[in-house]
């Protein structure tokens, strides 16, 4: 094989075929391929697209590029979920615990965050004493034990999408459908799980801003999923706002712990509820929807939830008693409320512009180099819909630093007031698989 031939035939619009697929992605984790023919083709595949089979070869490929997480050792159908990212979307420390707590298996691979706030593993590490580096001999005993743990992502780990990634990011090919779903597909497939849940978010905080892209998207995902053998659904849901009320690393866990007593934001709950379902139908511990979503809300108002959280904390090291002292959490030295300059209600809380001024104050990352401020972040009180009066708080700005003038300033255009009662967005589009 040629990689030129292979070039001009998918920019003539043809099909590669897995074997091809397959020579291309070996050859460019090795090095074999250099980047400008990769180019070549990441461009040709964002002009000409790819079938279902040929997205389903490429991920496989990118699969078997490094290793391949073997959690055979853990009873159960293992279900993991993945969201394509947003601001405040602290989905992953509720459904941990909570699907934990009625015996659905989770053995988590999560990384640091690039962008607004941290990761789930920085959010994580807001609690004194939390850490992921364990073995995985250990990580397999605690996910049977506890049906819960989190360890942080190995390097070896599909490092095909790792230079792909890196190559599409600065040739203009991220936006491509067929390569955005293999890339995420690949990380969960490699990650080990029976099942997936993709929780695809569509509006100003997300990657995907048109609802028709989200779509696409989730579409091409559970394909993928049903074509390599893995059960794979997906539930598309708004990112316009931010989900929930706090973006911040420990503000977001501070929250996190509240839905788990039962006491969280309603769009957060309600959208782990969703998610939570469909893990616990997956993974076959209730025989339908509705049974599984009554166990979830069983174990939320029973405390089975956040005993959960408690003991997954305590078996990594982390203090179990910030679950009822969530105080104990890192804090900011200053809150600074930020009030409505006229009477109306909220007709928009751009999540984007929001996220931004929470990384202003520290609270992600610009680069993978840069330190997390764990305390900093940003409170909102009002939701897109509410009503509000002049000099009402509709934030509030956890800072270490005394002058945020700039973050004032970004969060008053961020949160817009209209004279006429605005509808909120539906928290759930649709739900594809």
């Amino acid at each position: 094989m040629r990689m030129v031939d292979l070039i001009a035939k998918k920019r003539d619009g043809k099909a590669l075929m897995t074997e091809e697929l397959e020579w291309i992605i070996r050859g460019y984790t090795n090095g074999d391929i250099p980047d400008y023919q990769m180019s070549a083709l990441a461009m040709a595949i964002y002009f000409r697209g790819m079938t279902a089979e040929e997205t389903a070869a490429l991920t496989m490929a990118i699969v078997h590029s490094g290793e391949v997480i073997d959690l055979s050792g853990i009873r159960g159908v293992k279900v993991d979920k993945h969201s394509t990212g947003g601001v405040g979307d602290t989905t992953t420390l509720v459904l941990g615990p909570l699907v934990a707590s009625v015996g659905v298996p989770v053995a988590k691979m999560s990384g640091r965050g690039l962008g607004h706030t941290g990761g789930t593993i920085d959010k994580l590490e807001s609690v004194p004493g939390f850490h992921v580096e364990i073995s995985k001999d250990e990580f397999l005993r605690l996910v049977n034990e506890n049906q819960i743990a989190i360890i942080g992502q190995t390097g070896d780990l599909t490092p095909a999408d790792k230079k792909l990634y890196a190559l599409r990011d600065v040739t203009a090919t991220v936006n491509s459908i067929p390569l955005i779903a293999s890339s995420i597909m690949s990380k969960k497939i490699a990650a080990g799980a029976d099942a997936i849940v993709l929780d695809v978010k569509t509006g100003a905080g997300a990657f995907m801003k048109d609802l028709d892209g989200a779509r696409q998207l989730a579409r091409a995902m559970v394909e993928i999923g049903k074509r390599v053998g893995r059960r794979t659904m997906a539930v598309i849901s708004d990112m316009s706002q931010p989900l929930g009320y706090a973006v911040g690393n420990a503000l977001e866990v501070k929250e996190a712990i509240a839905t788990l007593q039962g006491n969280g934001p309603r769009d957060l709950t309600e959208l782990c509820l969703t998610l939570g379902s469909h893990m616990v139908y997956l993974a076959e511990k209730a025989p339908s929807l509705a049974e599984a979503r009554r166990l979830l809300e069983e174990a939320l108002c029973s405390g089975k939830a956040a005993a959960k959280m408690k003991t997954f904390l305590a078996a990594q090291g982390g203090d179990p008693s910030v679950v009822d002292d969530p105080d104990k959490l890192p804090r900011a030295a200053h809150t600074i409320p930020v009030a409505a300059g006229e009477d109306g209600y909220v007709a928009e809380i751009v999540a984007d512009e929001v996220g931004t001024a929470a990384m202003w104050l520290g609270a992600g990352r610009a680069t993978k180099e840069d330190a997390i401020d764990l305390a900093v972040g940003i409170v909102l009180h009002k939701k897109i819909g509410d009503r509000v009066q002049k000099g009402e708080t509709l934030a509030t700005i956890h800072s270490n630093r005394a002058d945020v003038r700039d973050v004032e300033e970004k969060l008053a255009a961020a949160i817009r007031i209209s004279p006429q009662p605005a509808a909120p967005p539906p928290l759930i589009y649709e739900t594809i698989g």
